[in-house]
């Protein structure tokens, strides 16, 4: 029987997620475009903008995963939830007195990013939790799906809604899923053990097992230099399409929510792969061969389908090395360290995420638009380099276990492992 039919708060929690992801797509569209049109916002400010969303991360990424391992899980993730709707929900008021200026929005970034921080680590932890392990790969291939599906209807809908009904209104929506989300999650009626011992410990063990350990180390330089690059295409991108290919905001959603179709492809093509031809060899598929077309996008201005050929790409590939990541983790990691290694790695990983989107703002300020995509993604399978240079090329899978047996660092090349596993990211 299907994980969301016969698990109830598992079903609740999906519902919360894949509702904000909605909206966190609408803004994705809206933000920019609302510096665009109210503020005539430069390539560099829109570029700025989205750093600002991202730098929390390197701002609390480590401390956080130590909170997050110390306290209840859900708790927190209400409180980020409660947060975000009511910063979201604040920007019509701020409109309503004629006081919108860029610094605000800089501001409004950088604190909903701190409450994403928080339930990022939190929910990435309370998972694990919730399920019991057998259950680990469905579910996060029915979240990772289901994120996707969210974000294509998200980003054609952010589109659409700013088109006719202006962007205000359509971070207003992102404010009431945020609210939707906050009523599933506090639906939930399991309750969490109290963190033992162990999980008292603090950021030092997280920074020492991703340092220590050569496939979590593996994966999170290469999600770092990845998300460089998706971060610095992708920040300068809407205004690539709007600017230099001459497209509406409505048709700019909804070639940016066709093209996302590639992660819902992802997230189901990433199990499968795994399971025929090992974890690790799916995994540089993913990581370096689909993103290969992001090559494409900026021959856009001749014909917007190769925007569409491209992001559809690495949108398969980047969600689907993420949905075996994300088993692999869950299944390799103590849990009671699972926290940490989620602050450790996305400190890493999302911490080059600002980096990127003021590479690709400062490149398309200088450079112009068209050679700032080049360079950026040039970069895109140019990460997946790190993969091909580290142990993972040379198995078949990835390890099912971890600390303490030297088989987990040299094991079969046919070793076999539970393999059930827009705007897109290396989580």
């Amino acid at each position: 029987m299907s994980l969301l039919r016969r698990h109830r708060d598992f079903r609740l929690l999906w519902i919360g997620e894949t509702v904000s992801r909605f909206g966190s797509a609408v803004t994705t569209v809206a933000l920019p475009l609302l510096a665009i049109s109210a503020l005539e916002a430069t390539s560099f400010e829109v570029g700025l903008l989205t750093a600002a969303a991202w730098f929390p991360w390197l701002l609390i990424g480590l401390p956080a995963g130590a909170w997050v391992d110390r306290l209840p899980h859900r708790p927190m993730m209400l409180t980020a939830s409660a947060a975000s709707f009511l910063l979201l929900a604040s920007v019509p008021v701020v409109v309503a007195f004629d006081a919108l200026t860029i610094h605000l929005l800089l501001v409004l970034a950088v604190l909903t990013g701190m409450a994403a921080v928080f339930f990022q680590t939190a929910y990435t932890a309370y998972l694990p939790t919730l399920l019991e392990s057998a259950d680990h790969a469905e579910g996060n291939a029915k979240l990772h799906g289901s994120a996707a599906a969210a974000q294509i209807a998200g980003l054609g809908c952010g589109g659409l809604v700013v088109q006719f009904a202006g962007p205000v209104n359509a971070l207003l929506v992102d404010a009431l899923t945020f609210l939707l989300a906050l009523a599933c999650l506090a639906a939930i009626r399991f309750r969490e053990r109290p963190p033992t011992g162990e999980q008292r410990s603090g950021i030092r063990a997280g920074l020492d097992l991703v340092a220590k350990d050569v496939w979590l180390r593996t994966l999170t330089v290469f999600g770092a230099v990845s998300n460089l690059a998706l971060m610095g295409y992708q920040s300068i991108v809407v205004v690539f399409l709007v600017r230099e290919v001459g497209l509406t905001p409505g048709a700019v959603g909804g070639l940016v929510a066709a093209a996302a179709g590639g992660g819902v492809v992802g997230a189901f093509a990433g199990r499968r792969l795994a399971a025929r031809f090992g974890t690790a060899r799916a995994m540089l598929l993913c990581e370096l061969g689909l993103p290969s077309l992001a090559l494409l996008i900026p021959l856009s201005t001749t014909s917007p389908v190769f925007y569409l050929v491209g992001a559809f790409g690495v949108g398969v590939g980047v969600v689907g090395g993420n949905v075996i990541k994300a088993t692999f983790q869950q299944s390799y990691c103590p849990p009671d360290l699972l926290g940490r290694l989620t602050a450790t790695s996305s400190f890493v990983n999302y911490g080059t995420i600002p980096l990127g989107a003021l590479l690709g703002g400062t490149l398309g300020e200088l450079l112009g638009l068209g050679p700032a995509l080049w360079i950026t993604t040039a970069g895109v399978p140019l990460a997946g380099l790190v993969l091909l240079l580290s142990p993972i090329r040379g198995r078949r899978d990835l390890p099912t276990h971890q600390l303490g047996g030297a088989e987990d660092h040299q094991g079969s090349k046919a070793e076999s492992v539970s393999t059930d596993s827009s705007r897109v990211r290396t989580d």
